[in-house]
């Protein structure tokens, strides 16, 4: 596991806090695509100005990018060896939605991109609803697809906030053996 995207069925399933304790517990620097795509005042960057930097992400020996993000799925999915990939009920991703809205507003998150602070709108509320069941599938082909690239190619579905849990806390208890500390 030293090429890790981390993707998810939705906006408030926990990709970046996921992404950034992984980060801790390897040792591996996180990318949020977030911070990549949006530009100060929610402006969308180019799919040249998005995809220019993870080109060079992926060539480092490790690294874990944490988003989903279609357009360029492909570049990140050809160099990746492992995927984590978080499914949680609709409704949890929704409450945290909001719940992350009322929390940061006003704010921007470390997540973001500089110059993007909080905001709701109902598009974005419409589009997590809307597309929750069909990217199930979705994500469930690209999943398959990933694995029959061969047996070095790992995925992880977690599909519950104690199977995202446990999965966190086994692998601290292993990097902990192997570096020799006690957690």
């Amino acid at each position: 596991m030293k090429r890790i995207m981390v993707v998810g069925i939705s906006a408030g399933v926990g990709k970046s806090t996921f992404a950034r304790k992984l980060g801790e517990i390897l040792g591996i620097e996180v990318t949020h695509l977030d911070s990549l795509f949006w530009k100060p005042g929610w402006v969308e960057a180019s799919l040249e100005e998005f995809s220019a930097p993870q080109k060079e992400i992926v060539k480092k020996p490790d690294w874990i990018i944490e988003g989903n993000y279609s357009s360029t799925f492909e570049l990140r999915f050809v160099h990746a060896d492992t995927i984590v990939y978080l499914e949680l009920p609709l409704y949890v991703c929704l409450y945290r939605v909001l719940k992350r809205w009322l929390t940061n507003l006003g704010k921007n998150r470390p997540d973001m991109g500089d110059g993007c602070t909080e905001k709701m709108e109902w598009a974005f509320l419409k589009f997590i609803i809307t597309t929750y069941h069909s990217r199930k599938s979705k994500m469930e082909d690209r999943m398959e697809r990933f694995q029959s690239l061969g047996p070095e190619k790992k995925v992880f579905k977690l599909k519950s906030k104690s199977e995202i849990a446990d999965f966190l806390d086994e692998l601290e208890r292993k990097e902990s053996k192997v570096n020799g500390t006690v957690s």
